[in-house]
């Protein structure tokens, strides 16, 4: 699978696989990160695409030492089902 990217100027996280881009969008706020919305293409579904890419998203809010508000459902759901990154949460 591919790297997950920060775009800021849309305010999102990417993955891009076989040219599709499954994101997910998020709101800086000071030191925390609102994750707002995931999309993942028909065409990517059951496949982990959405799992790597906040996988991918949340690490990299890690390095960044970030707080993160699990806004998006689909991110709540991932936090709460791995206790890895559960310590990110503001």
């Amino acid at each position: 699978m591919n790297h997950v990217v920060d775009n800021p100027e849309q305010s999102r996280f990417e993955l891009i696989v076989d040219g599709i881009t499954a994101f997910a969008g998020y709101r800086l706020e000071g030191g925390r990160i609102a994750f707002t919305h995931t999309e993942v293409p028909p065409e990517l579904e059951g496949q982990g695409v959405g799992s790597a890419l906040i996988k991918g998203a949340l690490d990299e809010v890690r390095t960044r030492r970030l707080r993160v508000d699990p806004l998006c459902s689909f991110v709540r759901h991932y936090v709460e089902t791995h206790a890895a990154v559960q310590d990110l949460v503001a």
